[in-house]
């Protein structure tokens, strides 16, 4: 059985009441396939059949939830969409590929393939998705009152421009880790603010359950910090330190403040990263007690959570480039 998958995990047992769309990571936008050649698309524990582009239905999906839901909105009821589009994750394909498909799907790792503009054209897709979502939102008057949120799992990878960032997804450098994050809720949130206040994904599960005025179940207490206060004010900060770990490259990360402790491959770098986001001048050296007390408290915090599964380990060939020896 793979892990993931029904019937002993997936999303229904994880809280959600519906679910469509794939249980694993990239898939075929066609064939809906996963790199093995396995079927990988869903309605909730029931695998379904489906002409199209993996984007479109998705995007299909999402609005029909919204149409469902509205009349329960309007009268006051709170209703949660999580939307994850794959795109724009290999294999690079837009809607007009249909006619390639039978040629990607039989790799899914197709390292040679894709090209920026096919990525633009994926994302301009994905777009036109997000835009749909809100046009029911404005149609059923829910647009001012509703907080939604626009992020990214992780940093960009061959066709993305992270500049001036170093790295990208499988690394812990900033450009592995930093995405933007946009929220609009007109109603609460004031236009173009700009914050810098330091979070993760997992504070956005926080903050929603604050907006909606439901508290956490006591016996799953949250990793993550509300921002409401944030989306209230741009100008709000609090402390936040940021902990990573990952198997591939040995890496781990802590972000507390202006500093940042970084370790791969057994080396240690430490970088204020205001004044450095290339993560080019390792400071280890010049910095001792800093690296020592950043050092243990990373380990104070992966001493706090479960081990990485042995099977998790994940090596897709992205590196740090170019870092420099300590």
């Amino acid at each position: 059985m793979a892990f993931g998958l029904p019937p002993v995990f997936g999303p229904l047992h994880s809280g959600y009441e519906e679910f469509f769309g794939p249980m694993s990571g990239g898939v075929d936008y066609f064939s809906h396939c996963d790199s093995s050649g396995r079927h990988d698309l869903w309605f909730g524990e029931e695998e379904t059949k489906q002409d199209g582009y993996l984007t479109d239905l998705l995007s299909t999906r999402a609005v029909d939830y919204v149409e469902r839901m509205a009349p329960g909105a309007k009268d006051g009821t709170p209703f949660f969409l999580s939307l994850h589009y794959t795109a724009p994750h290999w294999p690079w394909e837009t809607r007009d590929d249909a006619a390639l498909a039978p040629q990607i799907k039989d790799n899914l790792f197709h390292l040679h393939g894709g090209n920026i503009h096919t990525y633009r054209r994926m994302i301009h897709h994905m777009d036109e998705g997000i835009g749909g979502v809100m046009q029911a939102l404005q149609k059923h008057g829910l647009a001012d009152n509703t907080l939604v949120v626009f992020t990214s799992d992780n940093g960009g990878e061959r066709f993305s421009d992270n500049w001036p960032l170093v790295g990208g997804k499988m690394d812990l450098t900033e450009g592995g880790i930093r995405v933007p994050w946009i929220a609009h809720w007109p109603a609460v949130i004031a236009a173009a603010g700009v914050s810098e206040q330091h979070c993760m994904t997992m504070d956005w599960s926080a903050t929603m359950l604050d907006a909606a005025g439901v508290p956490a179940a006591p016996d799953y207490p949250l990793d993550g910090v509300s921002l409401l206060p944030v989306l209230r004010d741009a100008g709000h900060r609090f402390h936040r330190p940021l902990h990573w770990r990952m198997n591939h490259r040995g890496q781990r990360a802590l972000r507390d403040g202006d500093w940042k402790y970084l370790q791969v491959d057994g080396n240690e770098y430490l970088f204020n990263i205001p004044a450095d986001e290339r993560e080019r001048a390792n400071l280890a050296g010049r910095e001792p007690e800093r690296l020592i007390a950043m050092r243990a408290a990373w380990q104070a915090w992966e001493a706090s959570v479960p081990p990485i599964p042995a099977d998790a380990t994940v090596s897709l060939g992205y590196s740090v480039k170019d870092m420099p020896q300590r």
